[in-house]
């Protein structure tokens, strides 16, 4: 509304309390304040990038700042309390994801419903709708456990206090959602390339990507008694008995994921968040564990090589102590006065970095993919070689990174790689062991370095195998025990105090340490 006609219509309201004449009081005003372009309602291309954009954001921040210091990825090196890498999580860590994730899902939520109706239906957008609801959905209960779900951003039709349904639950909705999306995707209806971030309009590899998840989601609970059986089955569906009908990702040209800097689109720009949100400073302040830079060093492992990178930087970003390549271990107590060595380089250091990486925004990746397939082939569940999986999911772990390097190696240069490093399959190790060599410690480990910079799939994997086996410090808090999830945030219970008191009764104590569903037997 205009100045000259908010003043305008105070002064009609003046006259109406004094009781004056309105003959001239409208004059203009219902013109001046209509919409000329009249457009009342979002198109479905409209809603899906920035709700894609700001998930990913919040992703990538938590990564950096949670999943990474839980995992042994970096140390912020600190005698301070609260440090997330001795497992001191206090309950102001739990606001910023629940407050970054549900937003975003009324824009996923209302896509579909938009491209439900007669006058604008698209039925690739109803699942593509569908898809994201799940990937976000899958996040939240994955971090916090049982959470507002089937009556979740309803706000607009006075669901004020959602019910916080079980984690059983949601996951049952989520595989409901992604059979429904794989259904509707079959049909091949176009969408709008340029309001697609993700893979510019091609709805076959949407399609690829929900059943990908797919995958990830029936993995993630199938160690749960209840539901195991009926999970591997469906796995075993989609992998061998009807793999026409369920299509997932081949290589790394069907990786989900968000190219910043604009490539990904003609008519949109999108930022990495490591470039808006952080400082370099502060991107090159935490050190980079023993624990993960150890094993890559010893593998000779490509994307620390520099010589495969730019400027005799590492593709990883990496940056030398005065020893080489060292890290810190993790969990130290306080007092211990490490000091940092080896980190990763910021953007003002004028070098290649994963700061102004391109590449970083990944929302699942085809190497994740095959080392879901090789635990299922492992375990017996699917028809097909453990090993030519594993192997797989190590180049192409590689390839998205170095694609040059890994689309021009051979067989024999591979089988020397993963030899000489020593993580070439072995069919005569033990399926699980808690310590030592075995067959969920290779892929675990594996999928670890795969699964870099992904959200906090690291955290949840670990959460659910143990695996890969992390050293621990003498400074750990929580038991010594990885925490099981982050607290509901402060405004869950004032905000909606029934919702929250039902939920706590039901899952279980309102701390880290408490286990959600698909972690208990």
């Amino acid at each position: 509304m205009k100045m000259k006609n908010i003043i305008t219509k105070i002064n009609c309201l003046i006259l109406v309390v004094l009781g004056t004449s309105l003959s001239s009081c409208d004059k203009g005003f219902v013109e001046t304040n209509t919409d000329p372009i009249g457009v009342t309602e979002s198109t479905p291309n409209q809603l899906l990038a920035p709700a894609l954009v700001n998930v990913l954001a919040a992703n990538m921040s938590r990564n950096r700042s949670f999943n990474n210091e839980l995992m042994q990825v970096t140390v912020d090196i600190s005698d301070a309390d609260g440090k997330i890498f001795r497992y001191d999580v206090r309950r102001n860590w739990a606001d910023y994801l629940w407050n970054s994730w549900y937003p975003p899902l009324t824009n996923l939520i209302d896509m579909g419903k938009i491209a439900s109706k007669p006058e604008s239906l698209n039925k690739s957008y109803q699942a593509i709708s569908l898809i994201t609801q799940t990937w976000v959905y899958s996040l939240l209960t994955d971090t916090y456990g049982d959470v507002p779900y089937s009556q979740a951003n309803n706000g607009k039709d006075d669901v004020l206090e959602p019910a916080y349904d079980r984690q059983k639950d949601i996951y049952q909705g989520m595989f409901k959602k992604l059979e429904e999306a794989n259904t509707l995707l079959s049909e091949g209806v176009a969408i709008v390339s340029t309001g697609d971030p993700v893979f510019q309009g091609d709805v076959t590899k949407w399609r690829k990507f929900g059943n990908s998840l797919y995958l990830r989601l029936l993995l993630r609970v199938s160690g749960k008694a209840e539901v195991s059986a009926s999970v591997i089955a469906k796995i075993k569906e989609m992998v061998d008995t009807n793999p026409a009908n369920y299509p997932i990702m081949n290589d790394n040209d069907d990786t989900a994921k968000i190219l910043w800097n604009g490539t990904n689109s003609s008519s949109s720009v999108y930022s990495s968040p490591f470039m808006v949100s952080i400082r370099p400073v502060d991107f090159r302040t935490p050190a980079i564990t023993s624990f993960f830079i150890d094993n890559i060093r010893s593998w000779n492992f490509p994307p620390l090589n520099p010589t495969l990178g730019v400027g005799n930087i590492p593709r990883w970003g990496i940056a030398k102590a005065v020893a080489g390549y060292v890290g810190v271990p993790s969990g130290f107590d306080v007092g211990e006065g490490l000091l940092k060595q080896s980190y990763f380089y910021s953007d003002d250091q004028k070098v290649t970095t994963l700061q102004t990486d391109k590449f970083t925004g990944i929302i699942m990746n085809c190497a994740e993919v095959n080392f879901i397939l090789a635990e299922a082939a492992a375990k017996g569940w699917i028809v097909g070689s453990a090993e030519t999986y594993y192997n797989k999911g190590i180049y192409y772990g590689i390839n998205y990174w170095l694609p040059k390097w890994a689309t021009g190696v051979t067989d024999a240069k591979f089988t020397s790689y993963i030899t000489g490093a020593d993580i070439d399959w072995d069919n005569n190790m033990a399926l699980d062991a808690p310590a030592g060599r075995s067959k969920m410690e290779f892929i675990q480990l594996q999928k670890y370095y795969a699964m870099f910079l992904v959200d906090m799939q690291q955290w949840f994997e670990y959460r659910r195998t143990g695996h890969p086996i992390l050293p621990k410090g003498s400074g750990l808090a929580n038991g010594e025990v990885m925490p099981a999830r982050l607290q509901y945030p402060v405004i869950s219970q004032s905000a909606n105090p029934s919702g929250y008191k039902n939920a706590v009764a039901a899952q279980g104590p309102d701390e880290i340490s408490t286990q959600m569903w698909w972690q208990k037997p």
